[in-house]
Order: C-alpha cells, then sequence, then structure tokens
C-alpha cells in the first residue's frame, strides 16, 4: 500500500472510530437522561455551616459554584463538610532560624445527601495546598496567609462541585 493510500486509510478509520464513539460522550452540565440538568442539580444544594475562617471562604466559593445566588432555590440536597487544616513551613533561613516560607494545607470530607434518604448521593474528600513566602513584617504574613486560605477554598469548592457534578451525570 503506498504511502497516500495509507493515509487516506487511517483517516477514514479515525473518523469512522470518532463517530461511533460520539455517541458515549454526554455533556457535564447539559440535560441529563431523567430530563433535570446537573446545573439544576446542583443549584438546590444547600451547605450546612463549615467553621472557621477557611469553612466560611470555602462555604462562599460553594454558593457562588453552585447558583450564583447565594441560597438554593428549593433545597433538595444537603452538603455536610468538615476541614482540616495544616500549616508546614518547609524552608528555614539558616542565619536567623526563621522560616521563609510556609505552605497552608487543607482537606476537606463531604456528603451530599439528599431530602429524606439516608444513603449519600456523593461522598468524598478534597485536598489543596498553598505556599505563601514569609517575611519580617507580621502583617504582611499574617494578610499572605489568609490569602493562601482564599486560595485553599477555592481549589476545594472548584474539585467538590466536579466531583458533585459527576456523581449527578452519572446517576442521570
Amino acid at each position: 500500500m503506498s504511502s497516500p493510500s495509507r493515509t487516506v486509510a487511517r483517516l477514514l478509520v479515525s473518523a469512522a472510530l470518532s463517530l461511533a464513539l460520539a455517541g458515549c460522550l454526554q455533556p457535564l452540565y447539559g440535560p441529563g437522561v431523567a430530563g433535570g440538568g446537573v446545573a439544576e442539580k446542583l443549584a438546590e444544594i444547600k451547605i450546612m455551616p463549615i467553621g472557621d475562617r477557611v469553612g466560611h471562604y470555602l462555604e462562599n466559593e460553594l454558593r457562588f459554584a453552585f447558583n450564583g445566588s447565594g441560597e438554593p432555590k428549593s433545597p433538595r440536597y444537603t452538603l455536610y463538610i468538615g476541614l482540616r487544616q495544616g500549616n508546614q513551613s518547609p524552608l528555614v533561613d539558616t542565619v536567623t532560624g526563621y522560616p521563609s516560607s510556609a505552605t497552608q494545607v487543607v482537606g476537606a470530607d463531604y456528603t451530599l445527601i439528599a431530602a429524606g434518604e439516608t444513603e449519600p448521593v456523593a461522598k468524598g474528600t478534597v485536598n489543596a495546598q498553598s505556599s505563601y513566602d514569609r517575611f519580617s513584617q507580621r502583617y504582611a504574613n499574617v494578610r499572605a496567609a489568609r490569602d493562601a486560605d482564599i486560595r485553599n477554598a477555592r481549589l476545594l469548592a472548584e474539585q467538590i462541585k466536579t466531583n458533585i457534578a459527576a456523581a449527578f451525570a452519572q446517576k442521570g
């Protein structure tokens, strides 16, 4: 077989495989098999209060991510989240003995339960970490740590939303 005919044959096989697999894919936020889309189900999630500053940031990020307005339209699901936090100082200045950087580490365990049900719709654990430089100024360190907390909350919210959306899409 000559080179141009091999190329044409490969293109035809690729096109045939692409068309065969096209029916297997479903958009995550498109209408589901059961009629309701994932976006509508996300808007029906009530988030239980999360303690601590990072919990406050995470709760706000999730409220905006789920429906953009703050409160669920008609809550059909309840989301429970537990946080674990830590701070690491991987680099220490050899002259002063003080840390020159730090890493905020946050983990979240989440459980989504439908109203009137006991079995979770989605359950999992997500983690995030953000590093920042430490300085001799106390306020700069406090602000840098708070910014790292906000970045972590955004990362956790994105992961939780994606995992819950995938669970909704999988169940239909």
